[in-house]
């Protein structure tokens, strides 16, 4: 995801690494690399242009070496991290502030939300998405079927509402801007609170299209109107949102398809260009993959720092804490069988894409293996299915006896050798747990993540071990492996110093930009 973004940022952090300054020099060879990897992530180039632009006035002249204090300790931040810092603001500026609001009537009153956008989007998917977080929030969405045109949406929408269990309102014949002023009625009578139109969209925008979405809008007076945009369409999202908030007037867009781009250019340029906030990031298939946009998480992200914020409420949508606490003791007390295991593994896939959950975990940095996705984790998951529930919770009677190996690796369409490999890797990371488990101050603050923080602290050896060599299972050096203090991100202390330095450059920068026009005047 936005692998395109994330190498210009990183070129440029390499090239000013060990500089002792930032000047005209270096800045615009840093710079080069940026531009180049903003232009081919397809972001507009009057956003590509202000960008930079706004970059290099905060760096050039500054210091190279800034000591601060981060937990009573002396750090130094360089021109690389300064320069990173700066990028983080700025990008974080571009694409906010934070605005997911989504407006309701007062109590009584029925509420109404307009979806539009061109087909292909997922429009009808992302109705779907919003009416479960609508549920999980307390309301009682009804859907409206306004797409006339594609009969595979209004049936799209109807599987939809029964996997939801919300009703979905649809009156065949009937023109879309009467359909949905009938719905009002319809959500009134069956003390609905919130309706959601899923209106027809065009290949393209034309004047016939408008014209039914501004009757639909005339006739219900939707107090939101989301745009679903696909991420992956680059400038053609940004021109096509220019155009629907120039007839529509929209509250908000809402970027598809995220997870599937390399590029990223759209969620850099639409909020510049239209000034239109991004409310919500669709990040997966499921109906529960809709995220609240958050700028900082996704500049983080393209920085290659993660997002652990966000990885946080993945877990919290998915995790009973009270169990998590369990399991985690369990964990690193040595009590790890493959009944617990597979559970973890069912965890994790119900936070979404394998990837993208790791992608968010701020101590891999830019190191992400190349490989990495779901179908290994099936994998992994299969293996563990086909053995017996003895063999789950009594995990060396497969050492003991190897015959049951290779049952098990017929039995998950997998070689008798991965089945070894995860064997051993299995028992290697408990033996692990069980060593680190007695240690103080491992299980840090998070419910749940307390096996994770102590593998970070290990720079995960073991756990890289234990998927490293599975043959064809993708997960390779899955969290660093052997060599992953040579690859890793910042460290903790590297992000601490970070933030308390933020502050005092923004200010040098300030006095820089305006000593620097005061000059010019001259």
């Amino acid at each position: 995801m936005l692998e395109t973004l994330s190498r210009g940022f990183k070129s440029a952090r390499e090239k000013l690494t060990g500089k002792t300054t930032l000047d005209a020099s270096n800045i615009q060879d840093a710079l080069k690399d940026v531009r180049t990897s903003l232009l081919e992530a397809d972001v507009e180039f009057h956003v590509v242009r202000g960008f930079l632009g706004r970059v290099e006035e905060k760096a050039v002249g500054e210091i190279v070496e800034t000591r601060v204090r981060a937990d009573g300790k002396k750090i130094e931040v360089g021109p690389a991290e300064h320069f990173i810092n700066i990028c983080h603001e700025e990008l974080e500026a571009l694409m906010g502030p934070v605005d997911t609001e989504i407006r309701f009537k007062r109590p009584g009153e029925v509420s109404t939300i307009m979806m539009v956008g061109l087909q292909g989007a997922g429009k009808t998917t992302t109705t779907g998405k919003l009416a479960r977080k609508l549920l999980d929030d307390g309301k009682r969405p009804l859907l409206v079927a306004a797409d006339i045109y594609r009969p595979a949406a209004i049936d799209q929408l109807q599987v939809l509402g029964r996997q939801l269990e919300i009703p979905v309102y649809t009156q065949a014949g009937m023109a879309p801007p009467e359909l949905c002023a009938l719905a009002l009625r319809e959500a009134r009578f069956q003390n609905r609170d919130v309706v959601i139109f899923d209106t027809a969209g065009r290949l393209t925008i034309d004047e016939e299209l408008m014209g039914e979405l501004s009757a639909i809008r005339d006739n219900t007076r939707p107090d939101n109107t989301f745009l679903v945009l696909d991420a992956m369409t680059g400038q053609d999202a940004v021109r096509t949102a220019a155009a629907f908030d120039q007839r529509l007037d929209l509250s908000g867009v809402i970027l598809t398809k995220l997870d599937g781009d390399a590029r990223g250019g759209a969620a850099l340029s639409v909020k510049e260009v239209t000034g239109k906030p991004i409310k919500f990031l669709g990040m997966g298939e499921t109906l529960d993959a809709l995220e609240e946009f958050r700028p900082e998480g996704l500049a983080s992200r393209i920085l290659g720092f993660g997002d652990i914020v966000g990885l946080v409420q993945d877990f919290e949508k998915v995790v009973d804490e009270k169990k998590a606490e369990e399991d985690a003791k369990k964990i690193l007390s040595g009590d790890f069988t493959m009944v617990t295991f597979l559970e973890q593994i069912r965890t994790l896939k119900k936070m979404g894409s394998v990837k993208d959950i790791f992608e968010k975990m701020p101590f891999f940095g830019d190191s992400m293996p190349a490989d990495l996705d779901d179908k290994s984790i099936d994998r992994v998951e299969a293996i563990i299915l086909s053995m017996t529930k003895q063999e789950r919770r009594e995990p060396d009677l497969l050492t003991t006896q190897p015959s049951r190996m290779r049952r098990i690796a017929r039995g998950s369409g997998t070689d008798p050798k991965e089945v070894k490999d995860l064997i051993g890797r299995f028992h290697g990371m408990r033996n692990v747990m069980k060593q680190v488990g007695g240690q103080p101050g491992l299980l840090g603050q998070l419910p749940g993540f307390k096996q994770m923080n102590m593998l970070k602290k290990m720079r995960g050896a073991q756990m890289g071990d234990f998927f490293e060599g599975m043959d064809d299972m993708g997960l390779g050096d899955l969290m660093g492996g052997a060599n992953s203090a040579a690859r890793r991100g910042p460290t903790r202390s590297e992000l601490d110093a970070r933030v308390a330095n933020k502050l005092k450059m923004r200010k040098k920068s300030k006095a820089a930009a305006k000593a620097r026009k005061k000059n010019r005047r001259k």
